[in-house]
């Protein structure tokens, strides 16, 4: 629970900051229907829906990731049902649990 949560929070966090980042760098980041997107990281990456958060606007921020392949994406899903590509990379590594109530 612990490793799910702290990427769900890392996720809305680099969501903020990179969504700004695919502004300035291209005219409009990859959006697609979120059925479309889904498939395409499964397909191509062989990616899954590792964790999700609630962002602001009701925006759905999910991490996919392989660990077959390494890869990792972040995805953005408004309430129309778009989804955006808005970070990915190489190198996905899972997080070891420590018992539950442990401090950090």
């Amino acid at each position: 629970m612990f490793s799910v949560r702290l990427i769900a929070g890392a996720a809305v966090g680099l969501a903020a900051f990179t969504s700004s980042a695919v502004a300035q760098n291209a005219n409009r980041p990859v959006c697609a229907a979120r059925d479309v997107i889904v498939g395409a990281l499964s397909s191509r990456y062989g990616e899954t829906a590792q964790s999700l958060g609630l962002g602001p606007g009701n925006r759905v921020v999910e991490l996919f990731a392989s660990e077959e392949t390494g890869t990792w994406t972040i995805t953005v899903t408004s309430v129309n049902g778009t989804t955006c590509l808005v970070a990915s990379g190489d190198n996905y590594t899972v997080l070891a649990q420590g018992p539950e109530g442990e401090p950090l």
